[in-house]
């Protein structure tokens, strides 16, 4: 009895393993869509005139104490790379949020918004693939749940897992498009977007490497669940071939 458990035991801790990784590519794909942090870098700007008594390195001051007059002649020291400031900003899916200067809080536009329109239909396309990679990612956790809840016959848990291996895979070919098709249209936004919002320097945000690490457990989920399928088919065939033998060695009769 002992060693039938063994391998029963064995494929329960597979299932685990392939629901622990498939929810944990859910909850990272989710958060990572949700935000506006796949890619963060500054914005070089020219900075204001200061008002008022605003001091400070953020605004351009003028010499003589009647600025606010019309008359008065008003010169500006600053020159070249001082007349800029350098804002910092952050980009997602749907929005892109910039600091503002002197002031506190975020000024956020939408990200469409600022795409080409050339590259706007790309864009598109990878929202679609994102939102069915997060639904594909549902459907196979509900059924690697429904899985190891199961204590059916054996035959209906190897469809179950067959089913939600094929779900696993199709989910992550879709999130790489999805990763891949953004990466393409956010490049290609900084070379053709706004004058006004282009960026000075730039990198992958933290939500990028989350979104990436969703697809990288996504596929670990798919192969785990796949090893458990083709495992268990290997055992039954062991069995059938091992039940067939005593079979033949029980029912043996002599040559007349």
């Amino acid at each position: 009895r002992m060693p039938a458990s063994i391998p029963e035991a064995d494929s329960r801790h597979r299932a685990s393993a392939a629901f622990s990784l498939s929810f944990l590519s859910l909850v990272f794909s989710i958060t990572a869509f949700s935000s506006s942090y796949w890619c963060e870098g500054t914005r070089k700007v020219a900075k204001p005139f200061c008002k008022g008594d605003t001091k400070g390195d953020l605004c351009i001051r003028f010499n003589s104490p009647e600025g606010n007059s019309s008359q008065a002649v008003q010169y500006i020291w600053e020159t070249g790379d001082d007349k800029f400031v350098e804002k910092k900003f952050h980009a997602g899916i749907w929005y892109s949020c910039e600091e503002m200067i002197n002031e506190d809080g975020e000024k956020c536009r939408s990200f469409i918004s600022l795409t080409p329109a050339s590259d706007r239909g790309v864009l598109w396309l990878s929202i679609v693939a994102e939102l069915l990679y997060v639904v594909l990612l549902l459907t196979g956790n509900i059924l690697m749940s429904v899985e190891i809840c199961y204590y059916s016959s054996v035959i209906d848990g190897l469809k179950i897992n067959a089913f939600s291996a094929v779900v696993t895979v199709l989910a992550g070919l879709l999130g790489m498009v999805a990763h891949m098709m953004y990466t393409t249209v956010f490049q290609m936004t900084v070379n053709l977007g706004p004058e006004d919002w282009r960026p000075h320097t730039w990198d992958y945000g933290w939500s990028y490497g989350l979104a990436w690490t969703s697809f990288a457990c996504c596929m670990a989920a798919a192969v785990t669940t796949i090893n458990k399928y083709t495992k268990t088919i290997l055992e039954f065939k062991h069995k059938r071939k091992k039940l067939e033998r005593s079979f033949r060695i029980q029912y043996k009769f002599p040559d007349p």
